[in-house]
């Protein structure tokens, strides 16, 4: 049998996916360690619609809390709904002052039209070539795959939650509730 590039990286989706559903669980706040430690801080090249930008960690926390999520791929099912998912919600976060930036192994082309096309221009997506970004999160999955991770952060730059599940569904509601407790 023989099966094209786009065939293996879809079964390789697939077989992440099920091991997500069979491993997904809610965390919490814990990062390598425990609820309240520090978020490792990053700069990445990140895309709003088609333009292209530096999103710095620190500079986003000392206006409010951050969600951070990590996604698989870009264009994917899941994906796409997840993004969309933020995207209606982004309303919420910001009146609760929240930034709201997804992650990815895809590279900065890919998130321009992805964000474009996805994520209504509504937040920023960035590139993480190599996922050393996801990596140093304990997001990352197998070569340039993430797992589906939100992370909540406080303006400390402290991990407030954290939610890991290859299910797209969850991952907004969750990431609201907690930010509206930083926020209470």
């Amino acid at each position: 049998m023989n099966i094209s590039g786009t065939g293996i990286v879809l079964i390789v989706i697939i077989v992440i996916a099920v091991i997500g559903f069979v491993m997904g669980r809610r965390f919490n706040g814990r990062l390598a360690g425990g609820t309240g430690i520090k978020a490792p801080m990053f700069s990445a090249q990140a895309a709003t619609g088609g333009a292209v930008s530096t999103f710095v960690l620190a500079d986003a926390l000392a206006r409010g809390p951050v969600v951070l999520f990590f996604y698989p791929k870009s264009f994917t099912s899941g994906c796409t709904i997840e993004a969309h998912n933020f995207s209606v919600a982004m309303p919420d976060f910001a009146a609760l002052g929240a930034t709201v930036l997804g992650v990815s192994g895809d590279s900065i082309e890919t998130q321009q039209r992805f964000s474009a096309e996805h994520c209504a221009s509504a937040f920023p997506v960035a590139s993480d070539p190599g996922t050393k970004i996801a990596a140093s999160y304990g997001a990352k999955l197998v070569g340039p795959i993430s797992n589906r991770t939100t992370y909540v952060i406080d303006r400390d730059g402290t991990i407030a939650f954290s939610y890991t599940n290859m299910g797209a569904d969850d991952h907004v509601k969750y990431a609201l509730e907690a930010v509206r407790k930083l926020v209470a």
